[in-house]
């Protein structure tokens, strides 16, 4: 993780995330999020038709996720459709859809070994590719990227020994444990992957899921209803993009942005979630 934060009080000496969640804004941007959240599970529907809320969520997040790659298809073509087998956009859905059922079966692999559970989420995301593309393991040097997000090779590309030590330590830190908050981990680990682009594609989705794992093994959404992957596509590419570069400036101010549009787009996840809940109060859905 390349930050920038000596000036900032560092609360937890050894802990770099907990120093991230107290620079300027971030506080309030978890607390936002935790009254969200709560609002969500507070929901009477969530108490016996929680199962259909997480579906419904998994199946949003997945559309959403793979619109920010490049394939933005409709819920509807989504639900229609039952192959995915074929190149394109349809190969880039198929993708959102398995990572998201993947991440929840991968808990215990990322509590024992990140690094082993991002390889197991791009194998999963690529099954079916070209058999020149390389899945399930870091990039070697020579080896290119294939990145749909337009305009995410404006963030400079890691060589890939640099990726192997920042994953290494991001591994460490996540292995500790720290007391920063879920959001803040979360978007440290999404902000990481989408900036060091370890695989030779589907970075984008895997960064995405690997982030809904920490908030659900966090505990702030166990069950697994708040696909932030909504709100990251209604903000928008442009102040994804905007919010990324801020990250990848290691500065302060910029991780702070970072991590405050990852809050609003959790909270817009949430929002997508509510709704659903009152859809199945009312009989609609």
């Amino acid at each position: 993780m390349a930050t920038n934060t000596a000036s900032a009080a560092a609360p937890e000496a050894g802990d770099p995330l907990a120093v991230l969640g107290a620079l300027p804004g971030v506080p309030d941007a978890v607390e936002s999020v935790r009254q969200a959240v709560d609002q969500v599970y507070g929901h009477r529907v969530m108490r016996r038709r929680s199962d259909e809320v997480a579906s419904e969520a998994a199946l949003r997040g997945a559309r959403a996720s793979a619109a920010l790659a490049g394939a933005d298809w409709s819920l509807e073509e989504v639900r229609r459709r039952s192959d995915f087998s074929v190149g394109g956009e349809a190969h880039t859905v198929g993708a959102a859809l398995r990572l998201t059922a993947e991440a929840g079966r991968l808990l215990a692999v990322w509590r024992r070994s990140p690094v082993q559970a991002l390889a197991r989420l791009h194998l999963v995301a690529a099954g079916g590719v070209a058999e020149e593309i390389t899945v399930g393991r870091p990039r070697l040097a020579g080896e290119t990227v294939a990145e749909p997000l337009v305009g995410l090779a404006a963030v400079p590309l890691p060589e890939p020994g640099e990726v192997a030590a920042r994953l290494d330590a991001l591994a460490g830190l996540l292995r500790t444990g720290t007391a920063a908050p879920a959001l803040v981990a979360g978007a440290v680990v999404h902000g990481e992957l989408l900036c060091l682009r370890p695989f030779g594609s589907f970075n984008g989705p895997v960064a995405r899921a690997a982030e809904r794992i920490v908030l659900v093994g966090s505990g702030l959404d166990p069950k697994s209803v708040c696909p932030a992957e909504v709100g990251y596509a209604e903000l928008g590419r442009a102040d994804y993009l905007k919010a990324l570069d801020g990250y990848a400036s290691g500065t302060p101010e910029g991780m702070a942005e970072w991590i405050a549009h990852c809050g609003r787009a959790l909270e817009l996840g949430v929002r997508e979630s509510v709704a659903v809940c009152e859809a199945l109060q009312r009989g609609a859905a």
